[in-house]
């Protein structure tokens, strides 16, 4: 046995409010890796609701790692979102037409974040929101209810509004041997035979797995 299967929508039988969200979401624009979860008592396969703003004519994409942990109400506010800044007005007359698209703005114009990329065993929290161009890294941990409005670092703590550094979860050292394990790259045979030492403090014990 080798864990839940990544190809089945709900791996927890009877109990459909987890759902690995690879199987459900259609739009190319959003990258979604193996066993990451969202967890919705209302429909956890209609994860794509919470990403908004996100207009195909813009091509900016939503990129999450494999074995993140995705709280109820998480979401992730797309480039398609953001108004034209220089001006004296933000408001977006140019969308109304009838006469208005006379003041239509450039792309160039418009404020582009690029896309919004989160790493891996990333757990973010409930009715987190996570801001345009915003990069998570590994490991990392998101207070429930945070605004995350700058990079967040790997293997570290944020939250609040905006989401502020917290604390580091383990010192340099560890943390750099963490991102050169990458163990969620590890074929599901050796991550189930060592999920003791993966979930566990002993970085040499996790160096060293065959």
């Amino acid at each position: 046995m080798y864990g839940a299967d990544p190809k089945d929508k709900h791996p927890m039988k009877g109990f459909e409010q987890i759902c690995f969200i690879k199987n459900t979401v259609s739009n190319p624009n959003i990258i979604i890796g193996d066993y990451t979860y969202y967890d919705d008592p209302e429909d956890s396969e209609d994860f794509e609701r919470n990403v908004l703003y996100h207009f195909p004519f813009v091509g900016d994409r939503l990129i999450i790692g494999k074995f993140c942990a995705l709280a109820r109400g998480v979401k992730f506010i797309m480039n398609g979102a953001n108004h034209k800044l220089d001006g004296f007005s933000t408001y977006p007359f140019e969308i109304f037409g009838n006469g208005w698209e006379k003041v239509d703005p450039q792309p160039e114009e418009l404020p582009y974040k690029g896309n919004t990329v989160i790493g891996n065993d990333v757990w973010i929290g409930y009715e987190t929101a996570i801001m345009p161009g915003v990069q998570v890294g590994d490991g990392a941990i998101i207070a429930a209810k945070s605004v995350v409005v700058s990079d967040v670092p790997s293997y570290t703590i944020f939250g609040g509004n905006p989401a502020k550094f917290i604390r580091q979860r383990f010192d340099d050292e560890v943390i750099r041997s963490l991102l050169e394990i990458a163990w969620w790259n590890w074929d599901i045979g050796k991550i189930t035979r060592n999920l003791e030492k993966i979930v566990s403090t002993d970085i040499e014990a996790l160096i060293n797995c065959e």
